[in-house]
């Protein structure tokens, strides 16, 4: 088309300009090897070719778990295997706590919000968010009602006939942290609800694709220049726009109709919040990062629990035997007559393994969102130098063969004693960990444990396929998994 000739012919502008104006710039320190650079181009032309992940895992088998790797003249330290990134996030969690940037999204956040932003910013707005998540768990509703409510609604959606599960499972998941953020759950049939769910959708796929890989490296390579040019950096700023602007449309009617006595929500906290810091010189309770830690836990509250709750319908159609063992525990600790409840888990040790496998199988974040050093920092015999970015490939942990007995078979056994107990495991890191942990850890695992119980209680999940024909590769994977496309139908059990 002539939208991509044009924007070819602006990248390869772009490039000679980099190239004119480019040098690799790598601080001071002692960094671990890696493949040589390109001028100007970095490791850009070893990474694209192939699927980021794999990429870097093939050099991993060259440079050992600790290597740099150039996104044009950016270096990038990546990270590989339980031990190394349990070392670096956890042992030296202060030093490895910083946010990188993810060019693709920093013209939309700038740093703001609670997912992106760094030092003190980052500190109050996650300490702000953590504190509302929890007294609105303890509140009049507890968020587990919340979910238990939310489950019923989906199951009345459950259709006999073939459909595809993505918006609904969207929709239900989002609902939960709707009724946190903005104070209410949409109906299934709102319009505006159901495309906020498409632009999500849209987004995280657009996050995910290899293509974005080079943007990072083209983007920072030409300082700026190429943040103009036509490509997926620019349908994510489009999209996330969208959404943004959804939320100040929230925002405002909350404005209007706040009781500072009685807050609702989240947002009506941090309107409080505001105003109790109105005369405070650098508050950082303003318009900016209300709007953007709203979109953070909007976003962020849907795509995953949503995406992994999608892998695990398709495992157990692809793994009947699972499916079975699952209803079998579920009929025996909590039967048919009640709705499953968060301390029924404790007792159902099989369910456990199961949802810790799909969150594991499903591998959402694989190279985790970008860490940042936040000072010098001494790390397996190498210096870092401050603000060095750095990438732990949380899929290397959680597929690592020293910790788990099959990490690449689906297999509910890679958390199970051998008496049937459920077994923890130290490499199972799909929230990360560390400084950078999800805050919203104990919502997701309530969300998952909740959703699937309640409507496997329900319904047998079949496929439209014989099991052994269900394809499970993912969709896209590349800062995200995106699972595959598929229909299913519920049979009442």
């Amino acid at each position: 088309s002539m939208e991509l000739g044009t924007g070819c012919a602006l990248l390869l502008a772009a490039v000679l300009l980099a190239a004119v104006l480019g040098r690799p710039r790598g601080g001071s320190g002692r960094l671990p090897p890696g493949p040589r650079p390109l001028p100007f181009l970095g490791n850009l032309l070893q990474l694209c070719p192939m699927r980021s992940l794999q990429a870097l895992e093939k050099l991993r088998a060259t440079y050992g778990p600790v290597f740099t790797v150039y996104f044009g003249r950016k270096p990038v330290v990546v990270l590989c295997g339980h031990a190394v990134v349990r070392e670096a996030l956890v042992e030296h969690a202060e030093a490895f706590g910083g946010r990188g940037q993810m060019p693709s999204l920093d013209r939309v956040f700038e740093s703001h919000g609670v997912v992106f932003a760094n030092g003190e910013r980052w500190r109050q707005l996650r300490r702000f968010s953590l504190t509302v998540l929890r007294d609105f768990g303890m509140g009049k509703r507890s968020i587990e009602e919340r979910i238990q409510e939310e489950a019923q609604f989906l199951l009345q959606e459950l259709q006999q006939k073939p459909f595809d599960p993505t918006y609904l499972l969207s929709q239900a998941v989002s609902n939960v942290i709707c009724s946190i953020v903005f104070g209410n759950r949409f109906d299934y049939k709102d319009t505006e609800f159901r495309e906020m769910m498409q632009v999500m959708n849209e987004s995280f796929r657009e996050l995910s694709s290899t293509s974005l890989r080079w943007c990072m490296g083209f983007h920072d390579m030409s300082d700026g220049l190429f943040a103009l040019l036509p490509g997926p950096h620019r349908r994510i700023e489009r999209l996330l726009g969208r959404m943004r602007r959804f939320i100040a449309r929230h925002v405002e009617q909350h404005r209007a109709t706040l009781d500072p006595a009685a807050p609702r929500d989240f947002i009506d906290c941090f309107l409080l919040q505001m105003d109790k810091e109105k005369d405070k010189a650098g508050s950082e309770f303003n318009e900016k990062n209300l709007e953007l830690t709203t979109l953070n836990l909007f976003f962020a509250g849907t795509e995953t629990v949503s995406s992994t709750l999608r892998y695990g319908f398709l495992l157990l159609m692809k793994h009947p035997e699972v499916q079975e063992k699952l209803q079998e525990e579920i009929g025996r600790v909590i039967g048919s007559e009640r709705a499953p409840a968060v301390e029924d888990r404790a007792r159902m040790p099989y369910t456990d393994a199961v949802i810790h496998e799909v969150q594991r199988v499903s591998d959402l974040l694989p190279m985790d969102v970008p860490h940042m050093v936040t000072r010098d920092t001494l790390f397996r015999g190498y210096l870092l130098p401050k603000g060095t970015e750095v990438y732990p490939l949380l899929s290397t942990v959680l597929h690592d063969p020293t910790m788990f007995a099959r990490p690449d078979a689906f297999d509910p056994g890679n958390f199970l004693g051998a008496d049937g107990s459920f077994r923890k495991n130290e490499a199972f890191v799909p929230f990360s960990s560390g400084k950078r942990i999800c805050l919203g850890e104990a919502l997701a695992r309530m969300e998952l444990f909740l959703f699937l119980t309640t409507v496997l209680q329900h319904f047998h999940l079949q496929p439209l396929v014989p099991p052994a024909q269900l394809n499970t590769a993912p969709r896209e994977s590349g800062f995200g998994t995106v699972p595959p496309l598929y229909e299913l139908r519920v049979l009442p059990r």
